[in-house]
């Protein structure tokens, strides 16, 4: 069911949760301690999650439900970093990412947030050398493989973590040639008149801007409106979720106006760098 709010609510909202108004919350703890008052935002995804003070646990702790690692292969190592130049030997995928989740879940006897079942979203972004950094990733997924969703032989088992795997395309080859995989494909726009499954492809990313010129100012032009619908119910009839990356992201009612459009038309991921203003927004208006 469409979500039905007004601009002006939705500014509010989000205004507030910039000035300090809204509180960030003191539950969800990262080692999984912590009590649980409120459900998880089935929306929320963390882009760029390794850059905030603590990776993953920020997100957890503000119950976010996707979170967002790019990686580089130096070395035989998965490095966590958003260019070149930030690569640091310490900053792994394993010590950021799969230990933590690993550890979390054990807690929360098997769950990332104890009560609630439904796979977190580990979306991890190949920056370069594709087939490499995935043959290595997929030996590391391997040995957390009870932590993770699972394709074995034409079939799905769901876990507690469900690794979508995004960047460079040329993993996309290796990944489709395996018979048993602990990660699934990020698709694109394209993918929604492919041949590729929702057990190989749950979710379609792609770019804002390559698909719409609105971004937040004024009403959204109607055609790009029923675009949007268009294209999430689509990806629902096929049994895949829907990413846009690059929708505005800085404080004001812009930003707010975008999100509405995406939860109206029942997109499953908001894309943003600021866990607290999204935590709140959809606190306000996304409480299904």
């Amino acid at each position: 069911m469409a979500l039905t709010v007004t601009r002006r609510t939705a500014v509010t909202t989000v205004a507030a949760a910039l000035a300090g108004s809204v509180a960030v919350p003191s539950y969800a703890q990262a080692t999984g301690g912590g009590p649980q008052r409120r459900k998880p935002l089935r929306r929320a995804h963390a882009h760029n999650d390794y850059l905030h003070t603590r990776p993953l646990h920020d997100a957890l702790d503000h119950r976010f439900t996707s979170v967002e690692a790019d990686i580089f292969l130096v070395d035989g190592e998965l490095l966590v970093a958003h260019d070149p130049v930030d690569l640091d030997p310490s900053r792994t995928l394993a010590s950021l990412y799969l230990k933590p989740l690993a550890e979390r879940v054990r807690r929360n006897h098997g769950s990332v947030y104890r009560g609630h079942h439904k796979p977190v979203q580990l979306l991890i972004d190949i920056k370069a050398d594709g087939v490499a950094a995935y043959a290595e990733l997929h030996r590391q997924l391997h040995r957390h493989r009870r932590l993770f969703t699972t394709y074995a032989h034409g079939k799905v088992r769901p876990g507690a973590v469900t690794a979508v795997i995004s960047g460079d395309r040329s993993a996309r080859a290796p990944m489709e040639a395996q018979q048993v995989r602990y990660a699934f494909y990020d698709g694109r726009m394209a993918d929604l008149e492919g041949p590729a499954p929702a057990s190989f492809i749950p979710l379609i990313s792609d770019n804002w801007n390559n698909h719409f010129t609105w971004q937040g100012a004024g009403p959204m032009p109607a055609g790009e409106r029923t675009k949007l619908h268009r294209i999430v119910g689509a990806a629902h009839s096929r049994g895949q979720r829907v990413r846009f990356w690059a929708t505005p992201d800085l404080p004001g009612p812009e930003r707010g106006a975008v999100w509405l459009e995406l939860i109206a038309a029942d997109a499953d991921h908001l894309n943003t760098d600021d866990l607290v203003a999204l935590e709140a927004f959809l606190d306000a208006y996304d409480r299904r």
